[in-house]
């Protein structure tokens, strides 16, 4: 170890991340306290890693000793529960200290006042922000600019939904843009959140406290959809996108455009759909290559989604899944046409509750994939079960015996809730 230049020495102690490792690690000798103070470029503070019985003033000296000790951090991370409320000046004093040479950032600290983060790390050289539990008013795009940041998360932040827009636009290299759980201050009765971004590639958006949601975005490639009730989701690009997933979501209009062409994965789940006008979306999406309908429910009784169509419209798809929705006796995935899903080789199918007709249709589903390597069940168990429920399982588990003798080439596996 002594003949390892200090400067490997600090990339080594970066890697530990944990500011109390490397607190540790830094007694050790001179040369490690040196590479601490010198080469250090990465530190992670959580309030889980130091001693329950440490007082919030205590926490704010160790935390601001360790960082005033190095000399050029470019990752810092500091998550504090929310049994500590810190002052907001020695919070202050760690961003100015560090601010020249932070490259990402991730912050979780409560503070009196309320410590504006945009304001003392803008106009740095800032590529990754995480923003948990935090409050952002009065975004002034001039002043408070990103010019290098590809990633912002923002979680459990209130934020306006005009200083959210003019945030995005202050970011004009923005590539990942992640709101989790956003409360979004308005006045309006109906509120709207409009953003534009000509960089933006991948947007997750769950629990946004909106109504409508505008996105002008040209290059977006992955859009994610989470727990929301929305009036309004409109995309406006160039047809960039690639995967789409939509996981319980309530909204009355869906328009994503013309951006469906490019389509590689489109995954929707605990989702109501008008089956037309949903397949009439992604229908030019001729390079699919994974679709899943999980937990979907269709506006009209009357609709079914039937293989057919899948492989007619999909046909170089490669991993299915689809589960098993049966209502009034009609079955929602059902296995009308002839046409088989020649490219199919990923087929996961599942219950919510099983009936006589689910073996039948596994069997029937395998049958239109020639070319299967791996068939994935997925099923749910109740702990209390009737004599016909548990016949109903036997009689299952003896179909799969069958299943597995006629296919051996095909790897099957149970996931079981």
């Amino acid at each position: 170890m002594e003949l390892l230049p200090v400067e490997v020495v600090g990339n080594i102690l970066s890697r530990l991340g944990v500011a109390r490792d490397v607190m540790v690690a830094s007694a050790v000798c001179c040369k490690w306290r040196d590479a601490c103070r010198r080469h250090l470029c990465s530190l992670s503070f959580n309030s889980d890693d130091f001693p329950r019985d440490m007082t919030t003033r205590q926490l704010e000296i160790v935390i601001t000793q360790t960082i005033f000790q190095t000399m050029g951090l470019q990752c810092l991370s500091i998550h504090i529960d929310n049994t500590h409320e810190f002052s907001a000046a020695p919070v202050i004093a760690w961003l100015m200290y560090t601010r020249e040479t932070l490259r990402s950032l991730s912050y979780n600290v409560r503070t009196i006042p309320n410590v504006n983060i945009l304001e003392k790390c803008g106009r740095q050289k800032l590529e990754v922000l995480d923003l948990d539990h935090n409050t952002i008013t009065g975004v002034e795009p001039s002043y408070q600019r990103f010019t290098c940041l590809k990633s912002l998360s923002l979680r459990h932040v209130s934020i306006s939904a005009l200083d959210l827009s003019l945030l995005v636009a202050a970011c004009p290299r923005i590539e990942s843009l992640a709101l989790d759980v956003l409360e979004v201050v308005t006045s309006d009765s109906q509120s709207t959140m409009e953003l534009t971004s000509h960089t933006l590639k991948n947007l997750f958006a769950k629990s946004v406290g909106v109504d409508k949601i505008i996105l002008d975005a040209d290059n977006l490639e992955v859009l994610h959809l989470d727990a929301l009730n929305l009036d309004l989701f409109e995309l406006n690009g160039k047809g960039t996108l690639k995967h789409l997933k939509i996981d319980d979501v309530s909204v009355t209009h869906l328009d994503i455009g013309d951006n469906t062409d490019h389509l590689e994965a489109v995954d929707v789940s605990n989702f109501t759909i008008v089956w037309p006008k949903f397949y009439s979306m992604i229908s030019r999406a001729s390079n699919l290559r994974m679709l899943r309908f999980w937990g979907v429910v269709f506006d009209d009784e009357d609709e079914i989604v039937d293989s057919e169509t899948i492989a007619v419209s999909f046909p170089l798809l490669r991993h299915l899944s689809l589960s098993y929705e049966l209502r009034d006796g009609l079955l929602h995935y059902s296995l009308q046409g002839s046409s088989p899903l020649e490219n199919v080789s990923v087929l996961e199918l599942g219950w919510t509750v099983i009936s006589e007709h689910f073996g039948p249709w596994v069997f029937g589903m395998i049958g239109r994939c020639p070319n299967l390597k791996k068939l994935v069940i997925h099923g749910v168990l109740s702990e209390a079960k009737t004599r016909e429920e548990r016949q109903m399982l036997a009689s299952f588990t003896s179909f799969i015996v069958c299943l597995m003798r006629k296919y051996v080439h095909v790897d099957v596996q149970f996931e079981y809730e």
